[in-house]
């Protein structure tokens, strides 16, 4: 009777008396390009404050705009939440758009693709580009004592800065689609390339603009009321002797 010295395993090879398994053979990871089309490599984020806070990265990187609410989970972790789906999800607002997921991945699909047809560039890098330049970097909060409030000019948190480029981007496509013959993803399209480029014609860097402005004019008057509450600790035997000084911040709220 013929015995059979094959070995069981076909991967298995004898050699100087041991048995040694040849590695199984590695696929090669495809390259996750968002639609199949667009690649997050060559995607640069040029502000540093906010490269935490845009996550558009390779790790970040997915087919489609929809992870199903898991960033949701816990406080701020929606800054890990890739980009696109941020700005797909800011699209579903308000009222009879709430929820309609699908409608809105399809929105921002075809504005992609229009970006890319009329500036040739990668629709990620635009959208990168729109939010830096739309964030505003200065707000105001009210600050309140004894029955008086007022207004202070404040410092805008990376986070807040992304959070309300998204809203003002989404915002401004939804005005200008109303009423008008153009649909609402070519007005997300020309919204996203002139806050890339810094137009005054985006609805988002005309509300950052008219925000700074308010802020330079509050900023002033803080300064002064924060000067007339120093004096008012000042006796008036300092007063005067700041005065004969010649101090011009004292002189100016003396006025």
């Amino acid at each position: 009777m013929e015995q059979n010295t094959e070995p069981r395993n076909k991967t298995q090879q004898r050699h100087s008396g041991c048995w040694e398994t040849a590695a199984p053979a590695v696929a090669e990871t495809p390259d996750i390009k968002l639609f199949g089309k667009w690649s997050t490599d060559d995607v640069h984020i040029s502000d540093i404050s906010l490269q935490d806070y845009i996550a558009v990265k390779e790790k970040y990187a997915k087919y489609l705009p929809h992870s199903a609410g898991w960033y949701a989970a816990k406080c701020f972790h929606k800054a890990q939440c890739p980009i696109v789906e941020r700005l797909t999800n800011s699209m579903m607002m308000h009222g009879c758009n709430n929820g309609k997921k699908l409608m809105t991945v399809c929105i921002v699909k075809h504005a992609f693709e229009v970006i890319h047809l009329l500036t040739g560039e990668n629709p990620l890098q635009v959208l990168v580009n729109a939010i830096i330049n739309s964030g505003p970097r200065e707000d105001s909060t009210r600050i309140g004592c004894a029955g008086t409030v007022r207004r202070q000019a404040v410092d805008v948190s990376p986070l807040r800065r992304v959070n309300q480029a998204i809203w003002l981007l989404c915002t401004g496509a939804r005005e200008a689609a109303f009423q008008n013959i153009k649909t609402i993803a070519e007005c997300l399209a020309e919204e996203l390339i002139n806050a890339a480029k810094g137009s005054s014609n985006s609805y988002a860097i005309k509300k950052k603009d008219d925000t700074a402005k308010q802020n330079k004019t509050k900023h002033k008057k803080t300064t002064n009321y924060s000067l007339r509450t120093r004096m008012q600790a000042l006796t008036r035997h300092q007063i005067c002797w700041c005065l004969d000084l010649g101090i011009p911040s004292l002189q100016n709220c003396e006025k």
